[in-house]
């Protein structure tokens, strides 16, 4: 596991991605730390790192971790060299679990230098450096969600450039999700609507994991007809629903506790479980082509 875990480091920080996630992080902090901060004479970190959610820094990882994670499995596919991951002497999820911290010691660089960041502005007025770590905390636990979920994306496809365009067209929509949550109508007909859409996607989804179409048709059918059983016994449930999960779903804004130097347990606990999530899915999706 150190020997892949050694490999894909390396082939981070002597290779484009490493340097361009970190150079990316590190400008884009620098300039919301120089504006909130240093300019504006308001010597807390943390409403440079998650006071605004349009204009946050958080939004450098859109750009960088769809750049970071879109070789990690697709290019061992592309070149075929994923058959040598197969037959090493490792359980398939020490695999994915190397490849994975090795993106997100990357990403941990930048958020380490970022660590100096309040003890310059505590030169200049008095800082709650309790609230800035813990915003740093939760942008680095941020970053590790979002580096699962690349890692997942980029086991799906052989091609490079679909899982950056994928990743990035996913993070966007998570990006401004509590803005389209509440232009979604909260009856119950378009919550059925939004679910039956998502049990199609699903569907999708395992016929790209699996390659077999009908076993992908019945899971859809499936959940579509669970869906329907559920609207039918129970109506009331659909009212809201959707925006409502789109509103816990969305990863960027449980930043916003953070910049008001609250400690979000609940955003940490939901950083982690997701990237968990997601490095499990890609075990599972690794496993699945073990047997194609």
């Amino acid at each position: 596991m150190k020997a892949i875990y050694d490999r894909e480091l390396r082939s981070h920080l002597y290779g484009m991605t490493g340097a361009i996630t970190a150079a990316f992080l590190l400008l884009m902090t620098g300039i919301y730390t120089a504006v909130y901060c240093l300019r504006s004479g308001y010597p807390t970190f943390s409403v440079a790192l998650s006071g605004n959610f349009i204009l946050s820094a958080s939004f450098v990882y859109v750009l960088v971790i769809p750049v970071l994670t879109m070789r990690s499995l697709a290019e061992e596919k592309h070149q075929k060299t994923d058959q040598l991951l197969y037959a090493l002497p490792l359980p398939l999820w020490k695999i994915v679990t190397a490849k994975y911290l090795a993106a997100v010691t990357v990403l941990a660089v930048p958020c380490a230098v970022m660590c100096l960041y309040p003890l310059i502005l505590g030169q200049f007025g008095a800082v709650n450096y309790a609230a800035d770590y813990g915003s740093i905390l939760a942008f680095f636990l941020l970053g590790a969600a979002l580096c699962a979920i690349g890692l997942f994306i980029s086991s799906l496809t052989e091609s490079q450039v679909i899982a950056a365009v994928i990743s990035l067209g996913l993070f966007l929509l998570l990006f401004f999700m509590p803005l389209f949550a509440p232009v979604i109508p909260d009856t119950a007909a378009a919550s059925l609507v939004c679910f039956l859409v998502l049990a199609a996607l699903a569907a999708v989804i395992f016929y790209v994991m699996t390659k077999n179409a009908g076993v992908s048709v019945c899971v859809g059918v499936i959940l579509m007809a669970a869906v329907v059983l559920v609207y039918v016994a129970k109506q009331d449930l659909f009212v809201n629903a959707v925006p409502s999960i789109l509103g816990a779903a969305a990863l960027f804004d449980r930043l916003s506790p953070f910049s008001s130097g609250l400690f979000d347990l609940t955003a940490v606990v939901f950083y982690v479980t997701c990237a968990v999530l997601f490095v499990w899915l890609t075990v599972q999706s690794m496993e699945k082509k073990r047997w194609m």
